[in-house]
């Protein structure tokens, strides 16, 4: 969940500056072509400096402590485990790191899957026996050799063109609707920019439906390729370790609920599926 929360706020931060940044210049304001191009260039270059950033903003973000030389047993089976399960993957050793948290989280990124970062916190390596860590190691390597974070990428980036052009629609039939058939004034008026500001953010939030929607897609995809590498049991009973850990009543509850989110609402937003369905997935699959 980290890797896209990261990605999509940051895309969206990019997006508010450049929105700025294109109503100040007056770049909106030409022709249907233009506008079309220029959401392209802007809605899909934000997408990419986003996936560029990608991994610079996990490891300042989440604090990652990346491990070159291991100086304990268990990095060097970290290093190991994840240099095995990369050879196997098709792709290249990616960086290896552990960030403090007590919740049980892992999260891979990169703008490639030649140069990616696997991560994974100090609460997952507390609660998480060595085999159920190997599997969760699988499921992040599977990400990375999937190219998830660059497919987010090229959809982010679709997204973000057609909200750049249904905002700045929306702007001008506005405008128009304010101004009225008789208005002699020329070009777009302050209805416009409000107009096209308000609709860019909830066509945004739209967006981020989607994406998240895809990422819960994928995820069944990565639990498939952790039980490969890591083996079917124990990709299962680690999916089991963080349903045990989200329900235990001692526990904050699930990653969610830290945005004051949940039920069906906060299920559109989220990134992963329920842990019971990516469980039966993995049963199904076995079958």
């Amino acid at each position: 969940m980290l890797r896209v929360l990261l990605f999509a706020a940051t895309n969206f931060a990019i997006m508010a500056v450049l929105f700025v940044v294109l109503q100040l210049l007056g770049l909106d304001q030409g022709s249907s072509g233009g506008v079309l191009v220029m959401a392209l260039l802007f809605g899909m270059g934000g997408s990419m400096i986003s996936l560029f950033m990608s991994k610079w903003m996990a490891k300042r973000a989440m604090g990652v402590q990346i491990i070159e030389q291991p100086s304990t047993p268990f990095e060097r089976w970290y290093l190991e485990t994840v240099a095995r399960q990369a050879q196997a993957a098709g792709i290249r050793m990616p960086e290896v790191g552990i960030f403090d948290s007590p919740d049980p989280n892992a999260f891979a990124t990169g703008w490639n899957r030649n140069d990616a970062l696997v991560a994974v916190s100090t609460g997952l390596l507390q609660n998480m026996s060595r085999d159920e860590v190997e599997a969760v190691i699988g499921h992040e390597v599977s990400h990375v050799a999937n190219g998830d974070m660059v497919t987010l990428a090229l959809l982010q980036g679709v997204l973000n063109t057609f909200v750049i052009v249904l905002a700045r629609v929306i702007g001008s039939v506005v405008d128009g609707m304010l101004r009225g058939q008789n208005s002699q004034s020329s070009g777009p008026g302050i209805g416009y920019f409000l107009a096209s500001m308000v609709a860019q953010v909830l066509l945004s939030f739209l967006a981020t439906m989607i994406v998240m929607w895809f990422s819960r897609y994928r995820e069944f995809r990565a639990d498939a390729g952790g039980a490969r590498l890591a083996g079917r049991q124990n990709m299962a009973n680690a999916l089991r370790a963080l349903q045990r850990q989200h329900e235990h009543p001692d526990l904050p509850a699930g990653e969610m609920a830290a945005f004051g989110i949940s039920g069906k609402i906060g299920s559109l937003f989220s990134s992963h599926p329920p842990l019971e369905q990516r469980i039966a997935a993995l049963e199904r699959a076995s079958d």
